[in-house]
């Protein structure tokens, strides 16, 4: 028979979201402050499973537009070409600059489909208090904040050739509605990535589970 989990929380013990620093709260204490930092504590985010899911049906609801609309408008030599990341990669793809091309698809269509799915899994797995690997998914959700910086790729090439290129009717690029969109995306996938508190898979191994529900 396996032994029952003990976390931290158990404990009475809280994690600065700033600085990591654990403590031991005083007992009775109104306002809980972080002893090194000085930065509020929270047992868990506060409204962590909504603001998630808030941020990622936002993200999913610009992903479609980020990847239909153009990203870039080039115009050389009075002819403009509009490009939306996927034509870009096809583009990329057919000079032989197949490097890129994979770079631009893994950066600007992959990670951000593959960052919503995999939040949204640790979101359903919390909400129906699964217990089984606990290990996996904390590994996912670090995964999603290390690729999560990854995914600007594309507006920041974007931004360096719209500040750099102006050279009238011989060549210019500006961008694109498609640029606003994907921005978008990458900064509500980061913010939901900020916002889930990875804490909660561990409260689901303890036996205190319907407390920990309603704490949120």
């Amino acid at each position: 028979m396996s032994r029952p989990t003990v976390t931290a929380s158990a404990r009475g013990l809280i994690a600065c979201h700033v600085c990591g620093l654990v403590s031991r709260p005083p007992e009775g204490a109104l306002y809980l402050r972080c002893p090194r930092c000085d930065a509020p504590l929270h047992g868990r985010i506060p409204r962590s499973l909504s603001r998630t899911w808030a941020f990622l049906v936002a993200a999913a609801m610009l992903y479609l537009p980020a990847n239909l609309l153009p990203i870039m408008h080039v115009t050389q030599f009075g002819q403009m070409r509009s490009d939306t990341i996927w034509s870009g990669a096809e583009y990329l793809l057919a000079h032989g600059m197949w490097p890129l091309a994979l770079i631009v698809f893994v950066a600007s269509v992959l990670i951000p489909l593959v960052k919503i799915a995999i939040l949204v899994l640790l979101l359903v797995s919390v909400q129906v208090h699964v217990q089984a690997r606990p290990m996996d998914r904390l590994r996912l959700y670090r995964f999603t904040e290390f690729v999560g910086r990854w995914s600007m790729v594309d507006v920041f090439v974007v931004t360096v050739l719209v500040a750099l290129v102006h050279l009238g009717k011989v060549a210019e690029i500006e961008a694109g509605l498609g640029a606003v969109f994907f921005a978008g995306v990458v900064v509500l996938t980061m913010l939901a990535a900020r916002t889930f508190d990875p804490r909660l898979i561990w409260d689901n191994l303890s036996h205190d589970v319907e407390s920990t529900a309603n704490r949120r």
